[in-house]
């Protein structure tokens, strides 16, 4: 029995040893001849480089099926861009922003004596014309700039100066301080503007490319004449705003939107966030270009809005101490404090007293509400007013005349 057993482990271990021996010479014979185990290195400078993935090899396309590929990635909207995209600009401006004052005089006496800091504004803009006047948001020059840079799509940077502005309507005026001529885009006319139809939104999207190279963004027109006021305690109030689901992120401000022939029909101002911080949401306004068109005349020329019409009367916001004081009615409107005789107020019917709480269909929240809706009118037009008076609701209408030039008092 015990002879058995051990011829049975010797018989068992020689089996075991001719088969490593055999694994071990197949493995061997596996390998190239020639060839180095794998633990081993290459040597060095060695001419033939080794790739996880070898790099594509070049194809050969058929002329005619290259040719047919290469016009249908062209379509309305990457000509639209190539035309717009070298009239786009970054605006860049750099200035003092002081801190504000609080309520209490004694208290920024000792702890606020007034800090000054610097801050840094990045934009958009477009070139309006070949001398090289260039359109932006009033928002974002801000105050106080100091210095105003413009960044072309090639790179180029010139010094620009502040034309005109305009805080109501959130659009400025910039010139860049060159002879040279510049191209410029095409205005396209915002009434004519369908629902539905395509937008293209261009411009520098948190100041990300210092090259001036504009970013594109596509979407459509999702509504008209939207009247938005986001902020309450800004003077700014925006009127008849194009909605669009085109992306305009932070630095998009001051770019143009732009419709499917390359035509700007809007310029880019903000965005409506629901009340989170969570960047765009699919509700994005641009002023219309026939806005902005009336608007840009009048800063050309003036450097700033100045009505073409005098209504002949003047008003002011009510305030509960003014309702207080003088037993007004707590209603939303303006207090009409003075009316000229020769004026349209006054040929309207329009007496000091009344309270002004529409103009057209619009209601009156403030003056500066007042005054964006008085700036959709223009010399020869019918405005609508709807009034109260001692307790009553009256509707009038007012033939606005062009406004007289003052003479100078003999």
């Amino acid at each position: 029995m015990n002879t058995t057993h051990t011829l049975f482990t010797c018989h068992t271990g020689l089996k075991a040893l001719l088969g490593a021996t055999l694994l071990s010479v197949t493995l061997l014979a596996c390998q190239a001849p020639g060839t180095q185990p794998a633990t081993e290195t290459a040597p060095s400078g060695s001419e033939s480089t080794q790739y996880f993935l070898e790099p594509p090899a070049p194809r050969s396309y058929d002329a005619f099926i290259d040719t047919e590929i290469n016009v249908s990635r062209e379509n309305a909207i990457t000509r639209a861009v190539q035309r717009v995209s070298p009239s786009v600009v970054s605006v860049s401006v750099s200035g003092v922003r002081e801190s504000a004052a609080s309520r209490d005089p004694f208290f920024d006496f000792f702890f606020n004596p007034g800090f000054v800091r610097e801050f840094t504004n990045m934009g958009s803009g477009f070139i309006i014309s070949e001398d090289g006047h260039v359109l932006t948001n009033e928002h974002v020059i801000g105050r106080n700039a100091r210095t105003i840079q413009i960044i072309l799509s090639d790179g180029r940077t010139y010094d620009a100066m502040l034309v005109g502005r305009d805080e109501y309507a959130d659009l400025a005026l910039l010139k860049i301080n060159s002879d040279e001529k510049f191209p410029h885009v095409t205005f396209g006319n915002s009434d004519d503007l369908m629902v539905g139809e395509w937008a293209i939104a261009v411009g520098n999207p948190f100041g990300l490319f210092e090259d001036g190279q504009p970013s594109v963004t596509v979407g459509v027109i999702s509504a008209l004449k939207r009247d938005f006021r986001p902020n309450p305690q800004e003077p700014r109030v925006y009127l008849n705003m194009i909605q669009t689901d085109a992306a305009i992120n932070r630095g998009n401000s001051g770019g143009p939107l732009v419709n499917s022939m390359g035509e700007v029909i809007g310029i880019n101002t903000f965005i409506y966030t629901g009340g989170t911080s969570f960047g765009f949401v699919g509700l994005g306004f641009a002023i219309p270009s026939n806005t902005v068109i009336r608007i840009l005349n009048m800063l050309v020329e003036d450097g700033e809005v100045r009505l073409d019409y005098d209504a002949g009367m003047e008003w002011t916001g009510i305030t509960r101490g003014l309702a207080f004081r003088y037993n007004l009615p707590t209603l939303q409107g303006l207090l009409v404090v003075s009316v000229n005789r020769d004026g349209p107020a006054f040929e309207a019917g329009i007496l000091p007293g009344d309270i002004i709480l529409r103009i057209g269909t619009e209601p009156v929240y403030s003056q500066n509400h007042a005054w964006a809706l008085l700036r959709e009118y223009n010399e020869g037009d019918l405005m609508s007013i709807e009034l109260f008076r001692e307790g009553r609701r009256y509707q009038t209408e007012m033939l606005l005349r062009k406004r007289q030039a003052m003479l100078p008092v003999p």
